[in-house]
């Protein structure tokens, strides 16, 4: 303890032995639960009665989604600045960014007074700009990727003399995340197993650190999604033959983990599970649908695991990490109608009918008997393959069971009206 003590100011090297790394992170954790809670929410731990009903076991959701900023980031952020302040004189802190980690850094260097710059690609979109800047930071928009932006940053950090922010590899961050931890084991003390979602690794590292080392018996599984399961690879020794992808999941989307992750991660996490997208599709559309709880696809990464299969629980209760909330508004509509129509709740027929008057309101009547409720109508008359006494209709309606739709096509054909329900 002496010589920890000796050394606590001094931060081990990602080189440095792992137990090293962890014990210095396990210290720092209830510091940083401390210096933060002024700034951040203890946000809340709830049971989904649905979920738990389809997995067969107790399982809580740890709402981080709730957070200041939306985002666990917060917690890392704040925690990591504070440090800062504590050791020396902060001109100002840069970040690259264009998602959770940007907003959690502008919120952080409000919050301690400090000038924030970040770094964006011209890519991000117009709501995440707009938030960030809503927190005072300087908003620089460079390159087309991340890595451009970060790139970007560090120059930026060089020429100012700021300090730079990362968004995971670093161990004040990582204890900062590692709140998470405390506040589960205070809310459930007999929690068995943890799922927790993985980009580069910060968010299960601090997690993990802090209940393992309070508590022997839980089991923390990390999970990402198949298009970017950067961390398994590497820990498989197949990081050469990962390329990242296209996710619903966005906000874990990274090329490679970090070091001090990557080691925490093979030394305390048990098993990583990996999610396909209609998995993820899914778990944002149930927790919206059957908790109202608004979920990024990142945040969403542990119900996916739970709701798919892919992962079951061998014990009880289980809490589910949902990470963040920021979902883009557009894709959150199209994951909504993507989900409506694979539940047959929205579906689209389509039909060649005579053009002429009655027949349009003749098919709307059907649909009208049946209770079906029209969403769109497309009428198409001028296409080159259509005879000049024809016309396609289109139509989109909501229907509460398939049964519905069947019935309304059977007594459309009935009428002589041949529309086929369009895949």
């Amino acid at each position: 303890m002496v010589n920890f003590t000796l050394h606590f100011n001094k931060i081990p090297s990602p080189y440095d032995p792992v137990n090293t790394i962890i014990d210095y992170i396990d210290k720092l954790i209830p510091i940083a639960l401390s210096k933060i809670r002024n700034y951040v929410h203890e946000t809340p731990l709830v049971s989904l009665t649905s979920l738990s009903d389809i997995v067969g076991k107790q399982v809580y959701l740890k709402l981080e989604n709730l957070q200041k900023t939306g985002a666990y980031k917060a917690r890392g952020a704040t925690f990591k600045i504070a440090q800062l302040l504590e050791r020396k004189q902060v001109n100002g802190v840069v970040a690259a960014s264009s998602g959770n980690h940007a907003q959690a850094v502008a919120y952080a260097a409000k919050v301690n007074n400090v000038p924030a710059i970040i770094v964006m690609p011209e890519t991000a979109s117009a709501t995440k700009i707009q938030a960030t800047r809503s927190y005072g930071a300087e908003v620089v928009l460079y390159g087309t990727i991340y890595d451009e932006a970060y790139r970007k940053a560090i120059e930026i950090a060089k020429e100012r003399e700021y300090e730079f922010i990362h968004p995971f590899d670093d161990p004040e961050i990582i204890a900062g995340q590692g709140t998470i931890g405390l506040e589960i084991l205070k809310q459930l003390n007999d929690v068995k197993e943890v799922l927790v979602p993985i980009g580069g690794g910060g968010l299960i590292s601090g997690i993990s650190i802090a209940i393992k080392k309070r508590v022997n018996n839980v089991k923390i599984v990390g999970v990402q999604p198949r298009e970017a399961a950067s961390m398994k690879y590497l820990l498989e020794g197949k990081l050469s033959e990962y390329i990242p992808r296209l996710s619903i999941a966005d906000g874990v989307v990274v090329k490679k983990p970090g070091n001090y992750t990557s080691r925490i991660v093979a030394e305390l996490v048990d098993d990583i599970i990996v999610v396909d997208e209609e998995d993820i599709s899914h778990a944002v559309f149930f927790l919206l649908e059957r908790g109202k709880i608004i979920a990024e696809g990142a945040g969403a990464l542990p119900v996916a695991a739970l709701l798919s299969g892919k992962y079951v629980p061998s014990e009880e209760p289980v809490v589910a990490i949902v990470s963040g909330g920021n979902i883009d508004p557009t894709l959150l509509s199209r994951i909504i109608l993507h989900e409506l129509s694979k539940d047959g709740r929205l579906v689209t027929i389509y039909g060649v009918v005579d053009d002429k008057p009655g027949v349009l309101h003749d098919v709307i009547e059907v649909l009208a008997l049946h209770r079906i409720n029209i969403v769109d109508i497309k009428h198409d008359r001028v296409s080159p393959y259509l005879l000049p006494t024809k016309a396609v209709v289109e139509l989109t309606f909501e229907a509460s069971t398939p049964d519905i739709v069947e019935k309304a096509l059977e007594e459309l054909r009935h009428r002589g009206y041949w529309f086929k329900k369009k895949m």
